[in-house]
């Protein structure tokens, strides 16, 4: 075996880790587009949907983000907020939130940390970016479901779909509405 494809199967392995469903989602304190800074407790009682993205103003990553705007408005009926993250710098997400009219907030991982603590980032020494995974997170901060290496224009419908399951099958749990005791 060659050295190139011992160095590739070491790559692969040691990025191509996940995390857990029902695991508490690894916290993040990120700054969006506009300056202000976010953190996983910020979103505490509502579900998230958090994605990872390679690169602002690329093909599949704008697909993605404009499937997310144009389903926002169904993803936030259903309780639920859109976040993306990528490694860009907040000027990069400024631009490409103003051109795509994007309604959520674009976080910058300009250290790449989040999206290592998320098992999302490829890191070619020189070069990193996000994988395009999403992770739909629970009210209680918990991974409730995982999208790893999503489809750009299929992400947001799946969300939606996951999110609307989710309520259905709490309803059932409680068809009073009210909220069941852990």
């Amino acid at each position: 075996m060659s050295l190139l494809a011992l160095g590739f199967m070491f790559w692969f392995f040691s990025t191509n880790k996940t995390l857990q469903l029902g695991q508490s989602a690894p916290d993040f304190r990120l700054p969006d587009h506009h300056g202000k800074v976010h953190t996983l407790s910020d979103f505490h009682g509502k579900w998230l949907a958090l994605y990872f993205y390679p690169k602002d103003d690329t093909p599949g990553c704008t697909k993605q983000a404009c499937s997310f705007r144009d389903g926002l408005q169904e993803i936030v009926h259903l309780g639920a907020a859109v976040v993306g993250v990528s490694v860009d710098d907040t000027d990069s997400h400024a631009e490409f939130a103003q051109k795509y009219q994007l309604q959520f907030p674009l976080l910058a991982d300009t250290a790449a940390q989040t999206a290592a603590d998320y098992h999302s980032l490829v890191n070619l020494g020189f070069i990193k970016f996000a994988k395009r995974n999403t992770f739909l997170i629970d009210p209680e901060g918990r991974i409730a479901r995982m999208y790893l290496s999503a489809s750009a224009s299929r992400n947001s419908t799946e969300v939606i779909a996951d999110l609307k399951g989710f309520q259905a099958k709490e309803s059932n749990k409680n068809p009073s509405g009210s909220r069941l005791p852990d």
